[in-house]
């Protein structure tokens, strides 16, 4: 298991901290799990809780439009991998959907702590031995380990896992095409050139640009 010490914080271009840890699908070492895809790393502050179960269904349900995408979808729950077992079971009864990608074991929060996915604005958020409960942390992993995005809700609030497909959409439309997405972009709607791609070479690469402002220069997808 990775230790909890981390010398400096998690940010956008941080390499994904590695960590070794059992799951509901057997032992995993995470890089080794990544391989050559894409991941989703997201926690849940406990086992059999309400909005936890929806999302972990609706996760289920969304798998394979990640996997289309060469997305691999990693949860973690601050419990043991027993008590996952038998969650999964209900999250099956409740939503219909069946979870099949494996479920990290966190019963001492270790890796809670290693991706500081930690509530520090209610003291009072903490189970039976007085440990604050984790977060609805979502990371989004590149295929060279490098943390693209880093989304945090509170405990309350369920997150949104369309939204969570739709970054994966826009950033690997950007990785591949050298463009930007402005705000609600959805796959199919017009993208934004990059400030870097400029002169002949925009042109040539989007001969249907359209430039609202010097800066501000819209194109479809070719093969969109």
């Amino acid at each position: 298991m990775a230790s909890a010490d981390r010398a400096t914080p998690l940010r956008l271009g941080s390499i994904a901290p590695n960590f070794q840890a059992e799951t509901t699908n057997g032992p995993i070492d995470l890089h080794e799990y990544i391989g050559d895809k894409w991941l989703v790393f997201f926690s849940h502050p406990e086992d059999y809780t309400p909005v936890c179960t929806t999302e972990l269904g609706e996760f289920a349900r969304l798998e394979p439009e990640f996997t289309k995408r060469g997305v691999k979808l990693l949860g973690l729950s601050a419990n043991t991998i027993g008590s996952h077992e038998g969650w999964i079971k209900d999250i099956k009864d409740v939503t219909g959907s069946q979870v099949s990608f494996p479920i990290v074991g966190d019963k001492e929060r270790k890796i809670a702590y290693l991706y500081d996915m930690l509530d520090y604005q209610d003291t009072t958020n903490v189970d039976e031995k007085g440990i604050a409960f984790t977060i609805r942390s979502v990371f989004v992993v590149d295929p060279k380990k490098v943390i693209r995005t880093i989304l945090s809700y509170p405990a309350s609030t369920g997150r949104n896992s369309a939204e969570v497909l739709r970054i994966v959409d826009s950033l690997q439309t950007g990785d591949k095409n050298k463009v930007t997405t402005p705000v609600n972009w959805v796959p199919g709607d017009d993208v934004i050139v990059h400030p870097s791609v400029k002169g002949e070479e925009a042109t040539k690469l989007f001969p249907n640009l359209r430039a609202v402002k010097p800066y501000l220069r819209f194109t479809p997808l070719p093969n969109a």
